[in-house]
């Protein structure tokens, strides 16, 4: 069983965002940058199954990205992906999720992977397209944020759990297939000292576009959402304090409610 994991390096949540001069994008100088946590799920799956099992012969990690972006291959790589494919290329900088997805498929559609993994989500964008966008390119399966995963004993058939309202749903269908993970499903493990340094030693293949079949089409006439602009929310005006006694207060705060936000 060969898997894919797909990932994304994206800003540490923790880090001050801020717009660059020419609204274009953020300013990345300076900004830590991690592996989406939701794709930590998926590779820590990916090895849990390895650890579990006989039949996986190979994790293979794949992110597009500058160069930077590397680092993050190289994390899951410490955690237990056997090699990466870094896509990088000035053409890819400015895709959308959709045009990544159709950049990871034609780069991947002969591969033969069993099993393809991705966090349900990028924390930077919020979008969730990718998966079930490459899903639809590659015509295969796909399980949406997957709370359970379960591989049956001859590794042909899959089992997994996703919350609905009110209920979980129960999901079965047959390899290769498609799933991203939802938060929680594992718990992921820190890369060893050890093993950050064994990364280093792990292939991994830069693709750029010359590389991938059809790339006029996935960056130019496929077409894609462009982002003109970017600006931080507007200051919230500073709060107001009550002060007197309690009856006093409860009089500014109907009359503040009254006049001012207008909603009483």
């Amino acid at each position: 069983m060969k898997i894919l994991v797909v990932i994304k390096q994206v800003p540490d949540s923790t880090t001050t965002i801020r717009v660059r001069p020419d609204a274009e994008d953020i300013e990345r100088a300076g900004v830590k940058m991690v592996v989406n946590p939701f794709d930590e799920f998926a590779i820590e799956l990916a090895v849990q199954l390895r650890e579990k099992r006989q039949d996986v012969a190979s994790i293979t990690a794949l992110t597009v990205g500058p160069a930077a972006a590397a680092e993050a291959l190289r994390t899951v790589l410490a955690i237990g992906a056997d090699d990466g494919i870094h896509l990088q290329d000035p053409a890819f900088d400015r895709l959308d999720e959709l045009q990544t997805a159709a950049l990871v498929a034609a780069t991947v559609k002969d591969a033969g992977y069993d099993l393809i993994l991705r966090g349900k989500q990028e924390i930077d964008l919020d979008s969730g397209q990718l998966g079930p966008a490459l899903a639809e390119l590659l015509d295969l399966p796909h399980v949406g944020a997957a709370t359970r995963f379960e591989l049956s004993a001859d590794g042909k058939r899959f089992a997994a759990n996703r919350r609905i309202e009110g209920a979980d749903e129960v999901v079965e269908g047959s390899l290769p297939a498609v799933v991203t993970i939802e938060k929680g499903l594992v718990e992921c493990r820190y890369p060893s000292l050890p093993n950050l340094m064994k990364a280093k030693k792990k292939p991994v293949r830069t693709v750029t576009a010359a590389d991938v079949p059809g790339v006029s089409d996935i960056v130019g006439a496929l077409g894609g959402t462009q982002v003109h602009r970017l600006e931080p929310p507007p200051q919230r005006p500073p709060g107001k304090v009550l002060k007197g006694e309690p009856a006093e207060m409860a009089a500014q705060l109907v009359r503040l409610l009254r006049e001012e936000a207008k909603v009483v």
